[in-house]
């Protein structure tokens, strides 16, 4: 089976991809390409695990006129490259995991006639996923209530990939990053990206954290790590870092995390069992974090906290809520029974299935 993989932008689009080709390669005879962007994280991220990798210059279309007028030359161009690729690599399909970048892809394995199929992680599709479910031939999503924003019928519930690849990635003991095996582990992360907004009003909380039986782990994502680092003032039980490579890893030793509701989020929640408070983008397209984070709070797997509402006197209080004895108890339970995503052998099922058909 030879598979084009394309994603692009935030790791949960990257990441939940990264899973389905380690999933297409643990079988022999296998071969994948990855497509993304030339300036954007997976540029970095997947060359540096000796992926096969192509870039190419791509940007989102935004209310700028003239750089839209540039970004349309620059799909085109694309698209063109694309095309190239296909001939070159003759994929039996091509698999798209969000970000503008899957467009030209799975557009140009349309024309040359490739089987096609893309992953929507959140409830609510984006753009670039409504548009593309107009022609692929199959459509793949993280929430069974997403079904009903396709008009296909081709439309299969797999969960997010990134769940099984958290689930099965190796535990970090918090003693290791220098916690207290006795007291409650807080990690405090806004996404791959980190976000200043969130950043600077965490900042009074933090300063003014002093539970001597809880730790906090403050990951501000790397552009707000040096001036944070140097001006926030905080107590011992504090630390701060740019980023953390296995975030999921040390997620099985936290008590409590603080995140963003992205895809990527909630899927490791569901994997790592941790109790969360969300709190989602209003930034992203049709304010799709939000109703993730519904979805987790209907369930009673998490709280919300709208990031209108974020201060420190409301954040302490769903802190409490979280550690009092019968809701822990509650919401823990709610996640050790949460249907565990079986994503990866789905996906990798029903690309074969796909191809079979011809």
């Amino acid at each position: 089976m030879k598979v084009i993989i394309t994603a692009g932008g935030t790791g949960g689009h990257i990441y939940p991809a990264l899973g389905v080709y380690e999933k297409i390669m643990s079988e022999k005879g296998n071969e994948c390409l990855y497509i993304g962007t030339t300036n954007r994280m997976e540029s970095e991220i997947v060359p540096k695990m000796n992926i096969p990798y192509e870039g190419v210059e791509i940007y989102g279309l935004g209310k700028n006129i003239f750089k839209n007028i540039k970004n349309i030359g620059c799909i085109i161009k694309s698209y063109k490259k694309c095309l190239k690729i296909m001939d070159e690599f003759k994929p039996d399909v091509v698999l798209g995991f969000g970000g503008y970048v899957s467009f030209p892809v799975l557009y140009a394995a349309k024309k040359r006639k490739i089987k096609t199929a893309f992953h929507e992680q959140n409830y609510i599709p984006g753009k670039t996923n409504k548009i593309l479910s107009k022609f692929v031939n199959k459509i793949f999503i993280s929430f069974d209530d997403s079904k009903k924003y396709f008009s296909k019928k081709d439309v299969v519930y797999t969960g997010n990939p990134s769940e099984e690849r958290a689930r099965n990635i190796e535990k970090i003991n918090k003693t290791s990053l220098g916690f207290d095996l006795n007291k409650k582990l807080i990690i405090i992360v806004m996404g791959s990206l980190g976000s200043s907004v969130i950043n600077e009003k965490l900042c009074d909380f933090l300063r003014n954290f002093n539970d001597s039986n809880k730790e906090i782990l403050f990951i501000t994502g790397k552009s707000s790590y040096k001036d944070l680092s140097n001006n926030l003032v905080v107590g011992d039980n504090i630390k701060i870092v740019p980023y953390l490579e296995n975030l999921p890893g040390l997620m099985k030793s936290a008590d409590l995390i603080i995140s963003r509701a992205g895809a990527g989020s909630i899927s490791e929640i569901k994997a790592t069992k941790v109790p969360a408070i969300l709190i989602p983008s209003p930034y992203v397209a049709n304010n799709h974090q939000y109703y993730n984070a519904l979805d987790m709070q209907n369930k009673n797997l998490s709280l919300i906290l709208e990031e209108k509402d974020l201060s420190k006197e409301n954040l302490n209080k769903l802190i409490d809520k979280i550690f009092d004895e019968n809701f822990n108890k509650n919401i823990k339970e709610n996640l050790n029974n949460c249907e565990s995503s079986n994503a990866l052998e789905i996906i990798s099922k029903e690309l074969k299935d796909l191809i079979k058909r011809g």
